[in-house]
């Protein structure tokens, strides 16, 4: 099928990428010409894995090819998938639609008639109803997606669930038909009303952010019990009710989804008269882990970071991505600067975007030299370079080997045998611990 995908972020690049390794020709459309020069060249303007060599494969071949133009995209396609964001309102904490209406009403314009046009981005309930009702010379349907930033390319290539909101049996078969290969392959489908299908999105990236709230909830009872949450984790894991995922003590959450997602939610179902404060709570949970790394590293600096010297390792929100909105690491590491900290952070993907969010602090080229004099270390991206540090070696570098893990992954009893002051949120003081030097 010949198919338009709007907007090229981290969704719609990706999507439009999948989509032509599926078998289909696509066209990407963006307003922001950099990008689409940098796509049509084969270079991906972010980190996402696998995601570059697909680019670069489909646009040499010919099946993939990105543009400014609504109207060449408008009769290039028979399907429209629309990637765009949904960013916090500055107002407050709903979504704002601007970027989701403005590219509907531009493909819409230039669309054949009949043509379908399908929302992809994460939007509040009610949005998909109002879109069809706007643009009645086109089909909409809504098709959310469940990508997760570091595994996005096969999120989209082996989904472990499609959903289809549609209102016509024609809807549903276009969609069938792009999805002909995953679906062929098995994977689960549900097909259900928009409604449903908004709501399918936002409840999973609800439920998610809940599930991690909980055990840093249980973190925190921990910390005030004596208990140690890693066990409490292991323990509950075992529960097939419950499940090991998502269910790790630590700095909490952050990204472009989850923390807009969550209070996007709750501000629509108040908007619809239900309560859900729940998700409020969660929110609160979530932002009180990283007051509590830095009630930490306070600690472990005799009560103030004034003028220490302080290693940041980590500035993406999650490893495997360099994506640094609402960033744990640097919200942490600003205010330790704020505090008069002297901060350096180093990331091995996320280092220019984080220099131009925080010009002010400073940055390493590499996990020794970000190591090296510091006073205290904070690991707080779960790098897997960064748990392979060598506690012995990293010892020799730093001016004082105190170290606060907030993503609940080192092992406590090597680093301290190696000398070091350990923290970690929920669990309790290593035994045997280093002595100051």
């Amino acid at each position: 099928m010949r198919l338009t995908v709007i907007g090229t972020g981290y969704l719609g690049a990706t999507h439009a990428a999948c989509m032509a390794e599926l078998g289909h020709e696509v066209v990407g459309v963006d307003v922001d010409a950099d990008k689409v020069a940098a796509l049509e060249a084969g270079r991906v303007p972010f980190h996402e894995p696998r995601l570059a060599g697909l680019v670069a494969r489909h646009t040499a071949g010919g099946r993939l090819r990105f543009t400014s133009s609504y109207e060449e995209a408008g009769a290039f396609g028979q399907v429209h998938f629309v990637c765009v964001g949904t960013p916090q309102r500055r107002d407050g904490d709903g979504a704002d639609l601007t970027c989701v209406e403005s590219a509907f009403d531009a493909i819409a314009r230039h669309a054949r008639k009949g043509a379908l046009l399908v929302g992809k981005s994460t939007v509040p309930v009610g949005t998909a109803a109002g879109l069809a009702a706007r643009h009645g010379r086109v089909e909409v349907a809504w098709n959310p997606e469940f990508l997760r930033e570091g595994f996005a390319v096969v999120d989209t290539l082996r989904a472990d669930r499609l959903v289809f909101g549609v209102r016509t049996a024609r809807a549903e078969r276009l969609l069938r038909t792009v999805y002909a290969s995953p679906l062929g392959a098995g994977t689960p489908l549900v097909v259900t009303d928009f409604a449903t299908a908004e709501l399918v999105k936002t409840a999973a990236n609800s439920f998610l952010a809940t599930k991690i709230s909980f055990i840093n909830a249980m973190a925190e009872v921990c910390e005030a019990a004596g208990g140690d949450v890693r066990k409490l984790s292991e323990a509950l894991g075992c529960d097939d009710r419950i499940g090991r995922a998502f269910l790790r003590a630590g700095v909490g959450f952050g990204g472009g989804c989850l923390p807009k997602d969550l209070r996007a939610f709750a501000h629509r179902a108040a908007e619809l008269g239900v309560d859900l404060g729940l998700l409020r709570q969660v929110d609160a949970i979530n932002m009180r882990r990283r007051d509590r790394v830095i009630a930490l590293a306070r600690e472990l600096c005799g009560g103030t970071v004034l003028g220490a010297r302080v290693a940041v390792l980590g500035a993406a929100f999650k490893p495997d991505s360099d994506d640094i909105r609402d960033s744990p690491a640097l919200n942490v590491a600003a205010r330790l600067d704020l505090d008069g900290a002297d901060v350096t952070v180093y990331d091995p993907a996320a280092m220019d975007n984080a220099r131009k969010a925080f010009p002010l602090l400073g940055y390493a080229l590499s996990v020794d030299e970000a190591l090296r004099g510091a006073e205290l270390v904070l690991h707080l991206t779960e790098w897997p370079q960064f748990r392979e540090v060598d506690p012995r070696r990293a010892a020799a570098l730093v001016y004082r080997p105190r170290i606060v893990d907030g993503r609940g992954v080192l092992d406590a009893a090597r680093w301290t045998a190696a000398g070091w002051r350990f923290r970690a949120l929920g669990a309790p003081v290593p035994a045997g611990e280093g002595e100051e030097r």
